[in-house]
């Protein structure tokens, strides 16, 4: 009995194509449609139900979609079953200069058939305006941790498909980005919530100003556009994010 080309294979169903010669270089199928939805909607279930907003994630004002945290990621890490392995694969370190750049590697391999899911690159450096008024000797591990962490939201967006559900890092999009009345003023709730994230990093004001100056040119939060401010959030959502991470690191080192 003769076997239609178009027949299954181990349950991999190939795209249809008019020219059956070429099937066999054409991408596979190997989820079904309801099977994909149903992974998916497992995933916002997840998301809804068990992590925290404002500690696995952050909603800022001119975004859609919520920016994925490291604990976030962490999360999301364990419920997949990944385990994660980080390589620093370029370095950059002229303690004479204080210039300090690091370029991470995260891998994610599934924990039930050790098949690697994904690979997540990350990058940091002393020069970035989150650091320029700190000194540079002092913040050499928390550069490196950053990169860590960008490489591992990079990887856990790509292993978990959740990229439709949540927001790349701030560094992947383009100063520019057009958000719906991008060009406005800031609004009171943005400001409000710049307000509240730099107390909590307990960041001096002048520190705060100089970051506004270098990347906006301005010299206070007031002056901001409403694409800015929200740019500005996420990039001191994800500072908290490093800097709280060192403080939970810190006090368990005192407990022991």
């Amino acid at each position: 009995m003769k076997t239609s080309k178009h027949s299954s294979i181990n349950n991999i169903v190939p795209f249809a194509s008019s020219d059956i010669s070429n099937v066999s270089s054409l991408p596979n199928v190997v989820v079904s449609t309801s099977e994909s939805k149903r992974r998916i909607e497992e995933l916002q279930t997840f998301v809804e139900e068990v992590m925290v907003k404002g500690v696995d994630y952050g909603m800022v004002d001119g975004f859609s979609k919520p920016t994925l945290l490291k604990p976030g990621a962490e999360k999301l890490c364990d419920v997949f079953g990944f385990t994660k392995t980080v390589e620093v694969v370029n370095r950059i370190e002229k303690w004479d200069a204080g210039v300090f750049a690091y370029e991470v590697k995260m891998t994610l391999t599934s924990k039930g058939n050790g098949v690697i899911e994904a690979e997540g690159l990350g990058t940091c450096n002393s020069k970035e305006s989150s650091f320029q008024q700190q000194d540079p000797y002092t913040i050499v591990n928390t550069i490196l941790k950053m990169a860590k962490k960008r490489a591992l939201i990079d990887a856990v967006l790509s292993a978990t498909r959740s990229s439709g559900i949540f927001t790349q890092d701030i560094e992947d999009f383009p100063t520019n980005s057009n958000i719906k009345g991008g060009d406005e003023p800031i609004t009171k709730r943005q400001l409000h919530k710049i307000y509240q994230i730099v107390a909590e990093l307990n960041m001096r004001h002048e520190v705060a100003k100089e970051m506004l100056k270098m990347k906006y040119n301005v010299d206070h939060s007031t002056k901001l556009s409403k694409q800015q401010a929200s740019d500005f959030i996420q990039d001191l959502m994800h500072l908290k994010d490093v800097f709280n991470e060192e403080e939970n690191m810190n006090l368990q080192i005192e407990k022991e």
